[in-house]
């Protein structure tokens, strides 16, 4: 059954609403409110949020000068619907009516410079090119074919094959999964697929051997593995030196491809006490590399690493490197890095229980009836910076003090005042809900539109702290009490 909150979003988004349209593709990417996830539905709404705003746009645009302008891409208000159109799945979509948009989109999204070009081209390159789409590719062949004017599908998976290699050498979220998406896509002869089905059957060491020679990088690093016997089966006594410089040849041509499970490999061997080779700073290159292209353990590993070696880092917030590296091998499900994360990172997963819950509820409806309580700018970012503060469960001089536009990094929020409060250190908190991400966002747009002195100093803030939550509270606790007595 649908909550009251959807069916609130669905009834403006019906009658026109664009940001009501948004937020309900965004229940349905997210399964916010309960809602089933539905990414054709998304598509949809963003779609019917696109041509809103453009009308919209043409319209004043032609009341103003009488002209239609060329491009209206370039407007803020478009470059939000691309940045949310760029997280569908649009290989999810290919069924919805609004596919022929989301297809445009993505293609226009890819070609361009904005942030979220990245994000288009790796769905595009998904979509195309990934082995284990090919019965939607053949279909997506045919509707490309009925398109007017449509590319021949060869000629678009050229074209993604380039998006590929320009993400496999950048330094994006893409690059690791680009490069195994390159190294699945390696040509494969007959002979040569010969030769790896027999050692995958019959476990044929000169079938490995002659397909690693060959140039197949799970051979490579298969023989690697094999010669540096990671498998712990042979003793200890076996491992000679000899066969480690052999293993490590074999993995450094895969790592070459890269491939971090040889990186990660190739770490270990540089830390074993037999190989002549041996070379701590070698060792964690490679651990490095290995954790950059998304290796688990490596990432733990690494964030381990320089939680270890803080003390003797540079780095403005102490931590900050390290919890990154934790939790992103928290993310990929290694059990050790939860319970360095929780020593790192600070958590506050229950507003309800923190001491501005009470104001911030407060502060949400003061904001929801911002134009009928005729609030000044500065009231409403200090009814954010309540919410915030609520979520995170700040103290006092935090709340006044912290940049709100610079709190989100990817992973924590990072109090620092020490710009004003020198004795006070800087918090890592983790970002644990989705509303957590919801009010930074929220509060993130509110602040990078206004002017950097618009809230003045600590002594002005404190006074308009004051004033805000005792209107707030006489306001909405009066309104609350009123209609308990009804």
């Amino acid at each position: 059954m649908a909550s009251r909150e959807f069916l609130k979003i669905l009834r403006s988004a019906r009658l026109g609403d664009v940001s009501a349209q948004q937020n309900l593709a965004s229940a349905y990417l997210n399964g916010t409110f309960n809602t089933p996830i539905q990414p054709s539905n998304a598509l949809i709404w963003l779609e019917k949020s696109y041509f809103s705003i453009t009308n919209q746009l043409l319209s004043e645009t032609s009341s103003s000068d009488g002209e239609a302008p060329s491009d209206l891409s370039t407007s803020p208000e478009l470059i939000d619907v691309f940045s949310q159109i760029s997280t569908v799945p649009l290989a999810e979509t290919f069924s919805s009516p609004a596919f022929k948009f989301g297809w445009d989109s993505f293609w226009k999204l890819a070609n361009g410079q904005s942030v979220s070009s990245e994000a288009a081209q790796w769905q595009l390159i998904d979509l195309l090119l990934n082995p284990l789409r090919k019965d939607l590719q053949t279909t997506l062949a045919d509707w490309i074919a009925k398109q007017d004017g449509g590319k021949d599908f060869s000629a678009l998976e050229i074209i993604a094959k380039n998006f590929l290699l320009a993400l496999a050498e950048s330094e994006s979220t893409f690059t690791a999964p680009a490069k195994e998406l390159l190294i699945k896509l390696q040509p494969k002869n007959e002979a040569l697929s010969s030769l790896w089905d027999s050692w995958l059957t019959n476990q044929d060491k000169d079938a490995l051997i002659k397909a690693a020679e060959l140039g197949l990088t799970a051979a490579k690093l298969t023989l690697g593995l094999q010669l540096a016997q990671f498998d712990g089966v042979s003793s200890e006594s076996s491992k000679s030196n000899a066969s480690l410089k052999k293993a490590a040849y074999w993995l450094e041509l895969a790592a070459k491809d890269g491939d971090r499970d040889a990186w990660f490999a190739l770490g270990e061997i540089y830390r074993r006490p037999q190989f002549s080779g041996y070379n701590a700073a070698e060792s964690d290159r490679c651990f490095d590399r290995a954790a950059d292209l998304g290796h688990a353990q490596a990432q733990f590993r690494k964030g381990a690493n320089l939680w270890r070696k803080r003390e003797k880092i540079e780095e403005k917030v102490r931590g900050l490197q390290a919890s990154y590296w934790v939790w992103q091998a928290h993310q990929q499900g290694v059990a050790e890095a939860k319970e360095l994360l929780g020593k790192i990172l600070e958590s506050t997963p229950n507003p309800q229980k923190n001491d501005w819950h009470e104001l911030a509820l407060y502060a949400e409806k003061a904001l929801d009836h911002h134009a009928e309580y005729k609030l000044d700018e500065e009231w409403l970012l200090m009814c954010h910076r309540l919410i915030v503060a609520n979520q995170f469960n700040l103290s006092k001089a935090e709340l006044l003090l912290c940049e709100v536009g610079q709190l989100q990094h990817e992973h924590c929020v990072v109090v620092d005042i020490r710009w004003e409060l020198p004795k006070i250190l800087p918090r890592l908190i983790q970002i644990d809900t989705i509303q957590q991400r919801r009010t930074l966002l929220a509060a993130g747009k509110a602040f990078a539109g206004a002017e950097s002195e618009i809230e003045g100093n600590l002594r002005q803030r404190r006074y308009r702290f004051d004033r805000v939550t005792i209107w707030l509270a006489d306001t909405f606790a009066k309104n609350q009490s009123a209609a308990e007595a009804v």
